[in-house]
C-alpha cells in the first residue's frame, strides 16, 4: 500500500533544503527605503524540523515570503529544494507546501472536495486525486470528518485540513506559518503530532511560530531574527546552556529567556502579571 507520503525526491537529498545567503529585502516608500532583510544566512538540512522566530517586524514573515516566491529579492541568492528562487519560481513552488496562518479554506466545501481540488489542479487524474485525497485525510485524522462542510470544522481541524492540503503535491519543503496560532491547548498539542508525522514521512519543515514553547518542543534547530538579522542560531538546548553559561544561572533557563536575551527584551513583572516591554 502507498504510504501517504512519499519521501522528498531524491535531487534535493544532496542539497540543502533551504540555503540562503546574504539576503536582502528593501521596500521604498514615501518615507524613503525601508531594509526589511538585512543580510539574512540560513543553512536547513533535508529532514529538519527548523523554527524561525522574531519579533513582530523583524523580518521573518518577509523572508518566508521571499524563500517562498511570494515576493522578489532585492540582493543575495537562495535555493529550497536545490532549486534557485529567483530564477525558477515557478520550480520551487513544486518543491514546497505552503500552510499559511489564516487558511484560505472554502467554508462551502468538504474536507475531502477540497483536498480532490488541490490535487487535480496538480494534474493528478481523478482516481489517483481521490486515493491521494484519502491517503492525507487519514494522515491528518480527519477521514470521519472528511464529508461534512468545512464552515462545520473546528479551528484545529481546520489547521489540519490546511496541512493535508499543502502536502498533496508531496513537497520536499513544508513551510508552515504560525499553524496553532488561536487554538486552544489540546488542538495546538494535535497539531504538533501531525507534523511531528510529517516530518517522520521525510518531509523538512519550516516552522514560523511566536509560541516558544512549540519550538522547543518540536524544533532540532532555530534562528531567531530581529531587525532584519539572524541574532542567533542553534539547538533549543544549546541556546539555553549558553546562556546559562554567560550568564552564571544556577537554574537552566527557557527558550523565553533566550529570546527576549538575544532581541534585547525585558519583563517586568507588575501586581503578579507579566509583561514584555522594550
Amino acid at each position: 500500500m502507498t504510504s501517504p507520503l512519499d519521501s522528498p525526491t531524491s535531487d534535493a537529498a544532496s542539497a540543502p533544503a533551504v540555503s540562503a545567503k546574504g539576503l536582502v529585502k528593501t521596500f521604498t516608500g514615501r518615507s524613503g527605503t525601508v531594509e526589511a532583510v538585512r543580510g539574512v544566512d540560513l543553512e536547513i538540512q533535508t529532514g529538519e524540523i527548523f523554527g524561525f522566530l522574531g519579533p513582530n517586524g523583524a523580518g521573518k514573515s518577509t523572508t518566508v515570503r521571499m524563500l517562498t516566491t511570494l515576493t522578489g529579492i532585492t540582493a543575495g541568492s537562495a535555493t529550497v529544494g536545490g532549486v534557485d528562487v529567483a530564477s525558477d519560481p515557478a520550480g520551487v513552488r513544486h518543491k514546497i507546501g505552503v500552510a499559511l496562518q489564516e487558511a484560505g479554506l472554502d467554508k462551502r466545501q468538504t474536507g475531502r472536495e477540497l483536498v480532490v481540488l488541490q490535487a487535480r489542479l496538480f494534474g493528478l487524474s481523478r482516481t489517483d486525486a481521490a486515493k491521494r485525497a484519502e491517503d492525507l485525510l487519514e494522515l491528518v485524522e480527519l477521514t470521519d470528518a472528511a464529508d461534512r462542510l468545512i464552515k462545520g470544522y473546528s479551528g484545529g481541524m481546520k489547521r489540519r485540513l490546511d496541512l493535508a492540503s499543502a502536502l498533496v503535491h508531496r513537497p520536499d519543503v513544508l513551510f508552515l506559518d504560525e499553524p496553532t496560532t488561536g487554538l486552544d491547548p489540546a488542538s495546538r498539542l494535535v497539531v504538533w503530532e501531525e507534523v511531528r508525522r510529517i516530518n517522520a514521512q521525510g518531509t523538512t519543515v519550516f516552522l514560523t511560530t511566536q509560541y516558544l514553547e512549540e519550538a522547543d518542543q518540536l524544533c532540532g534547530r532555530l534562528a531567531i531574527i530581529d531587525d532584519g538579522k539572524i541574532v542567533t542560531e542553534g539547538t533549543p538546548a544549546s541556546l539555553k546552556a549558553d546562556l546559562m553559561t554567560r550568564r552564571g544561572l544556577d537554574t537552566e533557563p527557557t527558550l523565553d529567556d533566550v529570546f527576549l536575551d538575544v532581541t534585547g527584551r525585558q519583563r517586568e513583572r507588575l501586581a503578579g502579571e507579566v509583561s514584555e516591554v522594550a
